[in-house]
């Protein structure tokens, strides 16, 4: 987990060091934080195999009680974050690790449609803070040389989630008639026990400001708050938002209708995708290998995406760039109508490595743009109202799905639209370089 990039030069011995050792200290932490809760959220999509039948869920209901998710996420998200800013991530991610790993196997004893709706809902409640949260706990220790690069890192956790989350929930479905209990039962149980181990060691481990980090030499320390401090008077000379602000600004309004979009796509392709990949043929056996695949690609484009956005210091290009691919991808799937199964996953995998790398360099924008108190509200914001896409994405899907008899075509074409829009709002948006300090640049 090198921070430096290939062939940066004007490095300094102590920043290239420091960098590297909060890197390793606390990447970690917040990757295996985000994995479990890739894997508590979209294990529902695996579970759809069999729940859906044995609990008597059409399409619709389980695309609305997977996407209720985000409505719990979108009413404690803004709260949750600016309580994390107030008494440090430490605490405040143990609390978030403990609750949802707790809910998340509560999921498996859901017994009809409401109580489905009710657990996926107080789900997001408990979670609802961790990710926008953790975004901002990047911003309190990585410059901003760095920090779209460990925004990629830190995402490709949730991606390692949903190439290894098939295949071990595969496996965990065969747990039928253990104990009394479905395969699926078993698929929430299991997979809650690693969130709440964490949040232990979240409590232990985690340190919150640099100011704090007795890991760190006097002189790396030194050099990481001075830098940071530098940074947040730069962009605070170009424009300091209070909270009020940066929650009603056009330009946080627009990133926040970016992400609403991209999340429809997002959680329409990640729910329904174990659906997709068995309804081009694929053996009952093979679903979550197959499944996993595109996420494979997309955690390397991702990754080395959010690199090169750092080293040109480009946000507004990479993310655009990224949402044509995701778009173009999804286009190529209704072409195609499901008559070639190889080539729509082809197809599917291009989707899902452009969808996926337009958000590290797409985080960037709000990063930049707001500090404080406006930063925890604001990135709450854009998670908590972006992310009511990823109830609308599901919901939609499922809903055009039964309309049309199981077909997956005119549901695709509606996801195809949303990177459409992402798109115009953020060219719309654009970004002010003197927000961020990259090498060579004045």
């Amino acid at each position: 987990m090198d921070a430096i990039a290939p062939g940066a030069r004007g490095i300094d011995p102590v920043e290239r060091e420091t960098m590297w050792r909060v890197g390793w200290r606390l990447m970690p932490l917040l990757m295996a934080g985000f994995f479990c809760a890739a894997l508590d959220r979209a294990n529902v999509g695996m579970a759809a195999l069999t729940m859906n039948k044995q609990l008597g869920f059409s399409a619709a209901v389980f695309g609305f009680g997977a996407g209720v998710f985000f409505l719990g996420y979108f009413l404690a998200e803004i709260p949750s974050n600016l309580i994390l800013h107030k008494v440090g991530a430490r605490r405040w991610f143990a609390r978030i690790l403990i609750t949802w790993g707790i809910v998340s196997g509560m999921t498996a004893f859901a017994w009809n449609d409401w109580s489905f709706y009710t657990v996926r809902f107080v789900l997001g409640v408990a979670e609802a803070g961790f990710f926008p949260g953790a975004l901002l706990y990047l911003t309190w220790w990585f410059p901003s040389y760095y920090r779209t690069r460990m925004q990629g890192i830190f995402l490709s956790a949730n991606m390692g989630a949903l190439v290894i989350g098939p295949p071990i929930g595969g496996l965990l479905m065969q747990m039928d008639g253990i104990a009394g209990l479905f395969g699926w039962q078993w698929l929430f149980i299991i997979e809650a026990v690693p969130t709440v181990i964490l949040s232990v060691v979240m409590w232990q481990l985690l340190t919150d400001r640099p100011a704090d980090a007795t890991w760190l030499a006097e002189n790396q320390r030194t050099w990481l708050v001075e830098r940071l401090a530098s940074e947040r008077t730069q962009r605070e000379a170009v424009r300091k938002y209070t909270l009020i602000e940066g929650l009603l600004d056009p330009k946080v309004l627009l990133i926040t209708l970016a992400y609403f979009t991209h999340q429809m796509s997002n959680y329409g392709l990640t729910f329904f995708m174990p659906l997709i990949v068995r309804g081009l043929g694929v053996p009952s056996g093979l679903i979550g290998l197959v499944a996993a695949i595109p996420f494979v690609f997309a955690i390397v484009a991702m990754v080395s995406w959010s690199w090169h956005s750092d080293l040109t210091g480009d946000r507004v290009g990479h993310a655009c760039w990224a949402w044509v691919l995701c778009g173009s991808g999804l286009a190529v799937c209704i072409l195609l109508g499901g008559s070639h199964p190889a080539l729509t996953m082809v197809a599917l995998t291009l989707a899902s490595m452009g969808l996926w790398s337009s958000q590290p360099a797409f985080w960037a924008l709000p990063s930049a743009l707001l500090t404080g108190t406006a930063s925890a509200g604001g990135l709450a914001m854009v998670s908590s109202v972006g992310s009511l896409g990823g109830w609308l994405g599901p919901s939609l899907f499922g809903l055009i799905k039964d309309a049309t008899g199981g077909n997956d075509n005119i549901a695709l074409f509606c996801l195809a639209l949303a990177p459409v829009i992402s798109i115009i709002a953020v060219l719309t948006v654009g970004f002010d370089k003197r927000l961020e300090r990259h090498p060579g640049r004045s």
